[in-house]
């Protein structure tokens, strides 16, 4: 028999929120993250790195979009709560997308940031 996964409290979820997860916030029993994107197709791109990120965990979130943002809610509907399942692929989500290799200093350059062509996430900075 699978052990019981620990289900925390809100209070507890908003600390941990605070400390590893500040753009996320906890609503109506979910974690959630708006992700800004620039168009249409970086609302896929952002779409399909979660979707990727959830089949790999095998913990899947609540999705939904439009044309220029996508919200990620997760909570293990099993646990009927937040555990860390939801915290650990949170974030893994946070950043795979929130990336900028061309901050980095590496010989990945990134997106062009003076070429709106490319521009598809909105970064948090």
């Amino acid at each position: 028999m699978a052990e019981k996964e620990t289900v925390y409290s809100d209070e507890e979820i908003e600390s941990r929120l605070k400390a590893e997860l500040p753009h996320w916030h906890l609503e109506k029993g979910w974690i959630r993250r708006k992700y800004r994107t620039n168009s249409w197709k970086g609302t896929l791109m952002v779409i399909n790195t979660v979707g990727h990120l959830a089949e790999a965990a095998w913990h899947h979130p609540d999705l939904t979009a439009s044309y220029a943002w996508v919200e990620v809610r997760l909570m293990n509907h099993a646990a009927k709560g937040i555990t860390d399942k939801d915290f650990q692929l949170a974030k893994k989500i946070e950043d795979v997308i929130q990336w900028q290799p061309g901050k980095e200093g590496g010989a990945l350059e990134g997106t062009p940031p003076s070429d709106p062509r490319f521009a598809y996430v909105k970064y948090d900075s």
